[in-house]
């Protein structure tokens, strides 16, 4: 991981203590800390901001290979695990880790996500055919809605949500950009 100074140029490199891991779906949480998952571990990372101490958080199942991130307004770390298929939580206060088996099951590999300002959490499903877009409400841990994506886009690998407009952005394989309304 790095840390650019804009101030002065000067960058910093903090090695991860987890040999091969890489760095990968980098958010900021609530406090402005950076999280990340390990791409090719079971673990997820972050840096204190003011030491530059690189922390690590393995999930609860040494098959997880999450990829992507997002972050709910209590700071809850959200996550998805695209070799198994599930949908997980970490709460750094805690600790505690929670999973889902995703709507597509093992095969589903979710891997773009993002959270609206209800803190739902988004998800496209990539192993079905076409990709799925899946909501899950982060309240009553249910799953609120399931749309296909029928463009042919290939995997959708980035998203993110635009609160004025209630709009999911979305990039795909194969040069693609897509827009999702949300209710």
């Amino acid at each position: 991981m790095g840390h650019l100074d804009m101030d002065t140029g000067q960058i910093q490199l903090m090695p991860l203590p987890t040999p091969h891991a890489r760095p990968y779906g980098i958010v900021l949480d609530t406090t402005h800390s950076p999280w990340f998952v390990e791409f090719g571990t079971n673990k997820l990372g972050t840096i204190d901001p003011d030491t530059h101490a690189v922390r690590e958080f393995p999930l609860s199942r040494s098959e997880a290979r999450p990829r992507r991130l997002g972050v709910s307004s209590s700071g809850v770390i959200w996550y998805v695990d695209y070799a198994e298929g599930y949908l997980g939580s970490y709460h750094p206060k805690t600790g505690h880790i929670q999973e889902w088996l995703v709507p597509g099951g093992t095969d589903a590999r979710p891997y773009a996500m993002t959270i609206d300002e209800q803190d739902r959490v988004w998800f496209v499903e990539t192993g079905s055919n076409p990709n799925r877009l899946v909501g899950f409400d982060t309240q009553t841990r249910t799953v609120i809605s399931l749309t296909g994506i029928n463009s042919g886009g290939g995997t959708v690998r980035h998203m993110v949500y635009h609160h004025p407009t209630r709009t999911i952005w979305f990039g795909t394989d194969t040069n693609t950009i897509g827009r999702a309304l949300i209710p």
